[in-house]
């Protein structure tokens, strides 16, 4: 006889798949997460079939299978790649924050084959067609680093459509880590701090010429000219950002006071150099063997007594050279380096430092900015899903699902120490040995 306990809970338990593919799909799922601990989230198949998260947990997220054949897709074989291809293409989606589900990613991407092994069976009995969609892989050629590769990388990236990033970036338009001094700014309040608070730490001052590398839509070089009076260039290989930032410039009448360029920092002359010198986002694009030269041309391009500042995003633990040549192998590139930033390299802060200090330039200040970078992240998610159908109909599906992926699984990596942003100001001496710069930090918070 059936005790009445069981009784409830026979009643209470989920109907069986009506795909019969939908018991191998939960099989799967429930085998390769296992490690990820009592399960907080739900699982509904493409049938409608519903797999409740445990008892006695609240839902962070269900966890949608469009097709019977995106396991085959994530799973053979297991890869951080395959996980982020499969959400691109729309087999499978995230209901609720996806923020949330990086956890459970974090899981699937570090299994083994062998843990796969087991399942090749069901998972092959749910593989079907391939996908008819088309990501938006970079068209690269020629040396890593190189100028005409550089130019190739960048445009795949940041010249995707201004209208798209508009819809979540602020309204000055600037893609790189915000400012929350206190954690209450808005994201328009946040970057305009942050603008300041670079500003400030290079003491710049009224007519001082200002070089910005990587200048993106000009915001640094119009907020530097309009409230610190300085003569200011920005140099960008995107033409999108350089052509909107050149615009933005004429009709606020700032022509006499500042200027951007569509220039790569390797063509900038030496014959004028520059009082103070800011890089925003730059460093994480000029690769490794090309340090030694950056940093060079950074020291040339700067007076002696004069400042310099970085600003970029750093890995917390290096690489090993087998790990980052595996990353390169043709069909196992990383997600994001194949599909967002092609050739970008995130460097250890320390060997930043090391080639730096080879080029001269003398360390004065070191900031990490990691947590601002989680809440701009989140921001601009919160933005972008906001403007969801706009985001699609302005650059399609695939791309926009790709931005959605990339900028969840940074939140993720930046809340969890998986990278820095780190702003480090230098000096470059004088001919005594000095360099312009107060002897404390107390000028900065004035």
């Amino acid at each position: 006889m059936t005790s009445p306990a069981r009784q409830e809970l026979e009643l209470s338990a989920p109907p069986p798949p009506q795909d019969p593919r939908g018991h191998r799909a939960l099989r799967i799922l429930n085998t390769l997460t296992a490690r990820y601990g009592p399960r907080d989230f739900a699982i509904r198949l493409w049938d409608g079939t519903v797999q409740p998260q445990d008892p006695g947990k609240n839902r962070r997220f269900t966890l949608v299978l469009n097709r019977p054949d995106v396991l085959w897709r994530m799973f053979a074989p297991p890869s951080e790649r395959a996980i982020g291809e499969a959400y691109a293409y729309g087999e499978f989606d995230v209901e609720g924050d996806i923020m949330r589900v990086l956890d459970l990613v974090d899981v699937l991407s570090k299994l083994k084959v062998k843990d796969a092994l087991p399942l090749l069976g069901d998972l092959w009995s749910l593989r079907t067609g391939a996908s008819t969609c088309a990501l938006p892989d970079a068209v690269l050629s020629g040396i890593r680093h190189c100028e005409d590769r550089d130019r190739a990388a960048i445009r795949h990236h940041y010249d995707v459509s201004r209208n798209f990033y508009a819809l979540w970036l602020d309204k000055r338009m600037v893609y790189s880590c915000a400012y929350y001094p206190t954690g209450k700014e808005t994201l328009d309040e946040a970057q305009e701090k942050k603008l300041e608070h670079i500003c400030r730490k290079l003491r710049l001052d009224k007519g001082e010429r200002h070089l910005d590398f990587g200048c993106g839509y000009g915001a640094l070089v119009q907020f530097a000219a309009e409230n610190f009076g300085t003569k200011s260039l920005g140099i960008t290989l995107s033409a999108e950002h350089g052509k909107l930032a050149q615009e933005n410039i004429k009709k606020k009448g700032l022509e006499d006071r500042c200027e951007v360029r569509i220039l790569d920092y390797r063509q900038l002359p030496l014959s004028e150099p520059f009082d103070k010198i800011s890089a925003i986002g730059i460093i994480e694009h000029v690769g490794e063997k090309r340090l030694p030269d950056y940093f060079r041309r950074v020291y040339q391009l700067l007076k002696p007594g004069g400042l310099f500042l970085n600003h970029g995003i750093c890995k917390t633990k290096a690489k090993t050279k087998f790990e980052r040549w595996k990353e390169r192998l043709p069909g196992r590139e990383n997600f994001i380096l194949k599909y967002v930033f092609p050739d970008m390299e995130l460097l250890p802060i320390h060997v930043l430092l090391r080639n730096s200090a080879r080029a001269g330039l003398e360390v004065y200040d070191v900031e990490n900015l990691r947590p601002h970078y989680t809440l701009t992240l989140k921001d601009w998610i919160t933005r972008l899903d906001a403007n969801w159908e706009k985001a699609v109909a302005e650059v399609g599906a695939p791309t926009a699902r790709v931005w959605k992926a990339y900028l969840g699984h940074s939140v993720y990596a930046f809340d969890s120490g998986l990278v820095q942003l780190i702003q480090t100001l230098y000096g470059k001496r004088d001919s005594t040995g000095k360099v312009n710069i107060p002897p404390s930090r107390a000028d900065i918070y004035r």
